[in-house]
């Protein structure tokens, strides 16, 4: 449950879980087979459990979230970490209950967005984000980290060069580690438009400045929109993520450092994707009552699958540069300068 909820918010939270309709629900797995998920409403978050013997290869589809004690679990199941199959579980069954909502909406996009076009799945995505930023769960989490005052960054966000046959597009807001505010997002995507309409067609490289390829959404603009359906306006129409998509097969992604929220969900639509062994990508957008708003759950599913991506972004798990290889988000490890 959200902390900072108000008594009328919390009962109204505690009456859906108790009716359920939100909530997470777990079947365990028994010699190879996987029963049917417990049934529920389509808020629940529907949890597969493997702990030991044959990992079950039927009836996964009903499931959202599934979890196997193997560390080499094939897609689409999430090997445990290092901690283990418990701790993976209590985190994923911690942060559905902090933020029951956000965590229904993110499994139930998830759910859709493969079935989709990527233009559809982002308009999805955006629908969706645009409404969780006027729930109560949302708001409780911007009340307990208020936006800060700072004095306005006139630098460039984006610098887009011909370096032999490439086009090179960096962020180079290294200062805030790339963080994305409006200013980038429009330069970004004003480049990679650019980089769309080059009559030359260039093989694009993206990269970022600094020790981090990009720290994911400046939290000090989340929720400061005064209109949610202008926001979504805005945000479909200057989807970076969209852009990236588009010229999907010219585009190589150069991740390294932290890569979170839309430091990794932009990236994932690149047709290829080079990672440095320091590379840590995550999602945490449940966490403050939202989903993925940078086009996650179109693009990180059509990488690895929506079940590792529900994981992803329900849990807001690490996963470092192996389990990046080894799940299909990054193709190559990065070698290069």
């Amino acid at each position: 449950m959200p902390a900072d909820l108000s008594p009328a918010a919390e009962s109204a939270l505690r009456e859906l879980e108790d009716a359920g309709a939100l909530g997470l629900a777990v079947t365990e797995a028994a010699a190879g087979r996987l029963p049917a998920p417990v049934p529920g409403a389509s808020g629940i978050v529907q949890t597969a459990v493997h702990r030991r013997g044959p990992i079950p290869t039927e009836g996964l589809e009903p499931f959202d979230v599934l979890l196997s004690a193997d560390p080499q679990a094939p897609r689409p199941w999430v090997g445990a970490p290092a901690e283990g199959l418990d701790a993976a579980f209590a985190r994923l069954e911690k942060a559905a209950a902090r933020q029951p909502v956000a965590a229904a909406v993110a499994a139930q996009v998830l759910r859709m967005s493969l079935s989709l076009t990527f233009e559809q799945a982002l308009a999805l995505e955006s629908l969706a984000y645009s409404m969780l930023l006027a729930s109560e769960g949302f708001k409780a989490w911007r009340a307990a980290n208020p936006p800060r005052r700072r004095p306005a960054e006139l630098a460039p966000r984006v610098r887009v060069e011909r370096q032999g046959d490439v086009l090179s597009i960096r962020l180079t807001r290294a200062a805030a580690r790339n963080a994305v505010d409006a200013r980038m997002r429009d330069a970004l995507a004003e480049a990679l438009e650019f980089a769309r309409i080059d009559p030359e067609l260039a093989p694009v490289v993206l990269s970022g400045e600094g020790p981090a390829f990009s720290a994911g959404g400046d939290l000090d603009e989340f929720g400061q929109a005064d209109d949610p359906g202008r926001a979504h306006a805005i945000r479909t129409l200057r989807s970076a993520t969209g852009c990236v998509a588009a010229i999907a097969g010219r585009v190589t992604a150069r991740l390294h450092g932290a890569c979170v929220g839309a430091g990794v969900e932009i990236p994932a639509a690149a047709g290829r994707v080079l990672v440095r062994a320091d590379t840590i990508c995550r999602l945490p957008e449940v966490a403050m009552g939202l989903i993925p708003g940078a086009g996650g759950t179109a693009s990180i599913p059509r990488r690895i699958g929506r079940q590792r991506a529900c994981y992803m972004a329900i849990a807001g798990a690490e996963v470092d540069a192996e389990t990046a290889l080894g799940w299909g988000l990054a193709d190559a490890l990065d070698e290069g300068p």
